[in-house]
This record gives C-alpha cells, structure tokens and sequence, in this order.
C-alpha cells in the first residue's frame, strides 16, 4: 500500500502561534491598562496599531499556507506515480515505464525553464530551431532518467515533511525517500507558478542541487565541444538507459 504522508505547512502552524501571541498580548495590556486609562488619545492610538497588527498578520499567513497546497499535490502527484511505476517495473520494462512516467513527468517539471538555466549564457546564442531541439532532447533524457533509476521496488516510500516560502514567489517541498532499511534520502523540490500551475524547476538530493550541478556539467561541455557535440552526448546517454 502506498504510504504518502503530507503534514502541515510550517506556515500554518505559525499562523495558530501568531493568533495566540496576539490575543496574550492583548489580554495583558488590557490587564495593565484598564479602560479609565484608554480614554487617552495615545493609549487608543497604539492599542489600534497593535489590533491591527495582529489582525493583518493572522490573515496574511494562512493565505500563504493555503497557496502552498496546490504544490505540495504536485510533488506528491509525481511520488505516487513513481511507486507505482517501481512496483511494476519488471512487468513494465525500461519501454513500459518510461511511458507512463512521461506524462507526470513533463507536467510535474518546467522542463522548457531548466532547459534555458542548464545551458546558462550559451542559451541565447542557439537559434529557435536549435533551442527547441535541446528543450526536446532534454525532456527525454529526464524521463529515460527516471525510467532508469526507479527500476525495483522493495518497500520504499515518500514522505512530505513540509512546504516552505522561498525567494520570487517560489516553494520549497521538503520531502524524504525512505528505503526499506531505513536510511532516509532528503529531496526537497523547488517549485515556481507557471500560467497558475505549480511545477519543478529544481531538486536538492541530500543538500546537491541537480540544475547547478547540470549548469555546471553542460555549460563545460559547451565550451569544449560546441552544441552538436552536447546534443550527441545526451542522446547517447538517453540510448545507454535503453539499453
């Protein structure tokens, strides 16, 4: 049975924290300062700086909370499909799943974005027709990938630990593969909003970032062997995982 918890964003938590906060901060200066004492002009004034403090505070965060959902479903749609692939994976062959990866994979990642990052300044030399032949080699290298690598399955599952606001307008999904011994391997996915969708730009595997580690690699690569050389070398690795 596939085992997928989501806790709570940290946000929310924060938010009930707040709530508490604000209503103790509150109880006491009504405490100290009895309503005689309230009659002066400048004891309203900052008792209404302060309610109103609190009030916007305790709305903005749970919207923050609630933004993040629509990730977290995102990250977790693209788990449960790679358990299920794992469990089939002898019936299915490297042919087999890297069918039903496709879909859930080109929807859970911007891979047109990560393809522009990953080949950093040279992305403005290609012509369009080149550009959109890398993005499209690149997309089958990511599903053959995990085509690949998820090919067994015994006992593993995924855990969301949490959703965390990052810089821009993006999220941070932190979340662990643990193994049927044990041992935990952290993943946290970086998400941005494309035309109101929530996908993967990025993943940091045990604290190593995969896009900075693929700039670095392709960006090399370039630079030695031009862009028919990197297109040759994708696709030999894409035809190495087909075996």
């Amino acid at each position: 049975m596939t085992e997928i918890q989501h806790s709570k964003p940290v946000s929310v938590i924060w938010y009930w924290n707040l709530r508490f906060a604000c209503n103790l901060v509150l109880g006491v200066w009504d405490f100290i300062y009895p309503k005689p004492t309230l009659r002066s002009r400048y004891a309203q004034k900052w008792v209404q700086i302060l309610a109103t403090t609190c009030l916007v505070l305790t709305l903005y965060v749970p919207a923050a909370a609630s933004d993040s959902d629509p990730a977290v479903k995102a990250v977790e749609r693209l788990h449960a499909e790679l358990l299920d692939v794992m469990k089939q994976a002898r019936t299915l062959g490297f042919k087999g799943r890297y069918l039903r990866l496709e879909p859930v994979v080109t929807s859970s990642y911007d891979l047109p974005f990560i393809s522009k990052v990953v080949v950093g300044r040279y992305w403005d030399r290609l012509t369009p027709e080149q550009q959109q032949k890398f993005v499209n080699t690149f997309t089958r290298l990511s599903i053959a990938t995990y085509a690949n690598q998820f090919a067994g399955y015994s006992g593993e599952r995924f855990e969301t630990i949490s959703a965390e606001e990052s810089t821009r307008g993006r999220l941070i999904i932190k979340t662990v593969l643990i193994k049927s011994n044990g041992e935990e391997v952290e993943l946290d996915y970086i998400l941005h909003q494309k035309e109101r969708q929530w996908q993967i730009i990025n993943v940091i595997a045990q604290g190593v970032s995969d896009l900075s580690l693929k700039r670095a690699q392709y960006t090399s690569y370039l630079k030695e062997n031009g862009f028919d050389g990197l297109l040759q070398k994708i696709k030999e690795k894409i035809q190495a995982y087909e075996g």
